[in-house]
């Protein structure tokens, strides 16, 4: 008998436009399975697979494989969720196209090259195999997009402090007319998207990261026509600014995953001019440190980051890293904690770390997100120890 609110497996397909065949396959790939199995062995689905389906078939039409679309989703309907996994697809949306549109461009100069000359131009070729091979690279984009997101989404739905944390490094930065300033390592570009009121018309400020797909969120997200910024891609161990040409300098939540810390901060030092400050944030041993307590608890072979970053550049060894290229000094404490009542964003943010959780918790996920709620019934504390070394010449 059909129970309220499911959908029969006919009636699932004619929603989505989509054969019985591909719900039933989908089924079998593990990618998307019925809500309830009626003892008769036939098979019904929800409003919540239905966005689910949505997102699968999303991803499907922009070129993932299955194997993809099986690491890319997560079998919740919880809203969190699924506005945060919207807002990523937009922006993938919006890079295939940026990305067509130049593989476009790239066709019709071909082309035109060889109607004109009546010879390939193998360089425009090679540019053009270059540009439709970029869908190689979205993967990564997407992933990290998405853990990115989901960390600064914990902060912003819990954080007690209601200031911000990137309210208050803007608020640190001191920033003043016609300065010139560096952000390494800006990702989407958050920093200034949330302080753009604020900051001097004549200020100069140059983000850059490693990642073209970070930078062009950037870039999307602030403006290509604000001229007060430009956007460049490069390893912040070779930064290719002139001597003395920067006022300050900030790297937010970047050092510690930079291979060799002492030659970016010779690099910095080489850029800055003389008075000039460098922010470079850090946290301790103890931050969010009830997290990794947590999914231990679960299961203790989990390790949230195989690297402890705090130890390769943190709040207790940061000053004796900096000391060697600056004279002055100072720590600034961002005063802050979680109170998490919910599970899903938290499980979230589990999710998007760099550790082995996701071996051990996808294959057991109803059982986590049970676990999960009953750690957050009353408020989940975290605790916070974040802050910025402002360092100057």
């Amino acid at each position: 008998m059909k129970k309220k609110g499911y959908y029969s497996s006919g009636e699932f397909a004619r929603m989505a436009h989509v054969t019985l065949r591909t719900i039933r396959y989908y089924d079998k790939q593990d990618i998307l399975k019925p809500s309830y199995v009626s003892e008769a062995g036939a098979r019904f689905y929800t409003d919540e697979d239905f966005a689910r389906l949505q997102q699968i078939l999303l991803l499907k039409y922009l070129g993932f494989s299955l194997d993809d679309i099986r690491e890319m989703t997560i079998d919740d309907s919880d809203y969190h969720f699924m506005l945060n996994s919207l807002n990523i697809q937009l922006k993938l949306v919006q890079d295939r196209i940026e990305q067509m549109q130049l593989v476009e461009k790239a066709i019709q100069d071909t082309a035109s090259a060889i109607q004109k000359e009546h010879h390939i131009d193998w360089s425009q070729m090679l540019n053009l195999i270059h540009l439709t091979g970029m869908e190689n690279s979205l993967k990564n984009q997407y992933q990290n997009a998405s853990n990115i997101s989901a960390r600064i989404n914990l902060h912003n739905l819990y954080s007690q402090n209601p200031q911000g944390w990137f309210p208050w490094i803007y608020e640190q930065c001191r920033i003043e007319d016609g300065m010139h300033i560096l952000e390494i390592g800006c990702g989407d570009g958050t920093l200034w998207k949330d302080n753009l009121d604020s900051i001097p018309k004549s200020a100069t400020i140059l983000l850059s990261d490693i990642s073209e797909g970070m930078l062009r969120d950037a870039r999307r997200a602030i403006g290509a026509y604000d001229k007060r910024f430009s956007f460049q891609v490069f390893d912040c161990s070779h930064i290719p600014c002139g001597d003395n040409s920067m006022d300050l300098i900030i790297a937010n939540h970047v050092l510690f995953y930079c291979e060799d810390i002492p030659q970016v901060c010779r690099e910095v030092q080489r850029i800055l001019k003389p008075g000039g400050r460098f922010l470079c944030s850090a946290y301790s041993r103890r931050h969010m440190a009830e997290v990794s307590r947590l999914v231990e608890g679960f299961d203790e072979r989990i390790v949230l980051s195989a690297d402890k970053l705090y130890n390769k550049f943190g709040r207790e060894n940061g000053t004796g890293i900096l000391k060697p290229y600056f004279s002055q000094i100072e720590w600034q404490l961002y005063e802050d904690s979680l109170v998490i009542p919910e599970p899903e964003p938290l499980i979230s943010y589990i999710l998007s770390c760099h550790g082995n959780q996701n071996q051990y918790i996808l294959d057991h996920y109803k059982e986590f997100r049970s676990y999960v709620k009953r750690k957050t019934t009353g408020g989940f504390h975290i605790t916070k120890e974040a802050g910025v070394f402002i360092c100057t010449l």
